[in-house]
């Protein structure tokens, strides 16, 4: 017997008392084996934001009550989605779907995600001609694409022709994400911007 988890996608309708409204609230594995990534039928934030520990979910209510739970190990928040990565000592077929749950009234309830905005890392006014070209690459090319496993990457630095990116999320610890950045980004940036030497991630 599959148990749940290792569905494509399982679907949790939480029903909680709206206007004729139902949120929707999914949850699918992602390549990482420690991450789930849980999806919304709607948006529930406007920014992108990885809490790596619960000394960074002041921004996040949210992420600050998933971090209450002990075998926490990390949050990122999309857009529609939320990715919880869990330490070894638990399993999703546990965990799943009373986080989707949580997850559902947390959103119904009308309790904040975010308190405010954080600082965006895409844009400075003290980018080179190279260093814009490449976040526009990140941003209409990469990060769609690894959205979808429930991680971002995101830039951290541009020096000696060496592109450092920071991997946040699902990607974050994934088994295979020096094959994701050097057969996939890594490849397709020396496409691009041929002056790029090599890809690291940070």
């Amino acid at each position: 017997m599959v148990s749940p988890y290792n569905l494509t996608s399982v679907t949790q309708l939480i029903k909680l008392s709206t206007m004729n409204t139902t949120l929707k609230v999914s949850f699918e594995s992602t390549p990482n084996p420690a991450t789930m990534k849980f999806n919304f039928n709607q948006k529930i934030s406007t920014e992108t934001i990885d809490f790596p520990n619960v000394e960074s979910t002041e921004l996040s209510p949210l992420a600050a009550k998933i971090f209450g739970f002990p075998w926490t190990a990390g949050v990122y928040l999309g857009e529609d989605f939320v990715t919880i990565t869990k330490q070894d000592w638990v399993d999703w077929d546990i965990l799943a779907t009373p986080l989707a749950g949580l997850l559902g009234e947390h959103i119904e309830s009308g309790q904040a995600v975010l308190i405010k905005l954080a600082a965006s890392l895409e844009e400075s006014q003290n980018d080179s001609a190279v260093v814009r070209h490449i976040k526009q690459i990140l941003q209409n090319e990469i990060k769609p694409v690894v959205a979808l496993d429930g991680g971002d990457i995101v830039f951290a630095s541009y020096e000696n022709n060496i592109l450092a990116l920071r991997m946040q999320g699902a990607c974050s610890g994934c088994p295979s994400s020096q094959a994701t950045l050097k057969d996939g980004i890594e490849v397709r940036m020396k496409e691009l911007i041929p002056e790029i030497k090599e890809v690291i991630s940070v």
